[in-house]
């Protein structure tokens, strides 16, 4: 308690008491009730930011199959329900021992005529499914819908299917994804065959490298044009910046889809023009 003596509007002394604390103790009730306040902020902003991350999720991994519209509710299933990964179809056993056409009578491998008319100039080339049914569904919805998260999946079936082909692995020293042209990565926002490569090369322990090859020409679509004009289409479209890089080296490309082979069958050559020992080629399916 302390007496504080002042002087009225009179001029006349005045004594008055007045209550104080010592100043730790208001320190410490200012810092209680500053860390209540901080504690009410935190979780209101944690709140708003559980709700926008769970916004995010649902618009990124719908809580529907993209495929068939059943419920996700398996652990762990994303975009995809399980049932629709099982439902896949499996190749045929035969096939071109060079371009990896499926044949539907199981036989030994020889070339197929395409092949033995016009040789392409990678070595080997593998699929390791047909691009139909369901697995045609799933690379749309990965290519064109922005669901990235599906490399890894695509990437993880392609492994497990091709992991017996010694003719495709054996002594592979780096993998290359087929590139898109900037503009059209930046309209996509990503390089389906460069996720590929990643994760198959992480798996593999591979080195993989996205900026050896490059899109120098921003041509139409393949999609959109017959066997014939995809040939001219891509022709010269790409460019080896790194010739040092696969200078004697047996070099693996990726990518989602093989069509008519067109686009890697450029791209093999344009490698081959800058010293690649040997072209290799893996795809997820084949049309």
């Amino acid at each position: 308690m302390y007496i504080w003596k002042m002087r009225n509007v009179r001029g006349e002394d005045q004594q008055k008491e007045i209550r104080s604390y010592p100043l730790d103790s208001l320190l410490c009730a200012v810092s209680r009730r500053s860390r209540r306040e901080n504690q009410t902020r935190v979780l209101i902003i944690t709140g708003w930011l559980q709700t926008i991350e769970k916004y995010i999720e649902f618009l990124l991994f719908p809580s529907f199959c993209q495929v068939c519209g059943r419920f996700l509710e398996g652990r762990g299933e994303k975009i995809v329900c399980s049932q629709c990964w099982e439902r896949i179809i499996l190749p045929p056993r035969g096939r071109c021992a060079r371009c990896g056409r499926f044949y539907e009578q199981e036989k030994a491998e020889h070339l197929c005529l395409d092949c033995q008319q016009h040789p392409p100039y990678f070595n080997l080339h593998r699929s390791a499914f047909p691009y139909e049914g369901v697995l045609r569904e799933i690379i749309l919805l990965f290519k064109f819908r922005g669901y990235s998260y599906l490399a890894k999946p695509l990437a993880g079936m392609a492994i497990r299917r091709l992991k017996e082909e010694a003719s495709l692995w054996e002594g592979l020293e780096l993998l290359l994804p087929i590139p898109l042209h900037p503009r059209r990565t930046k309209q996509r926002g990503y390089n389906q065959a460069q996720l590929l490569a990643k994760i198959i090369g992480r798996e593999l322990s591979l080195e993989d490298d996205s900026r050896v090859l490059q899109k120098v020409v921003n041509v139409p679509p393949q999609s959109s044009l017959a066997e014939k004009a995809r040939r001219e289409n891509v022709r010269n479209s790409f460019k080896v910046r790194s010739p040092d890089k696969v200078k004697d080296k047996v070099i693996g490309l990726v990518d989602d889809i093989y069509t008519t082979g067109a686009t890697l069958n450029e791209c093999s050559r344009m490698l081959s023009q800058a010293g690649a020992k040997e072209v290799r080629a893996l795809t997820i399916a084949r049309a």
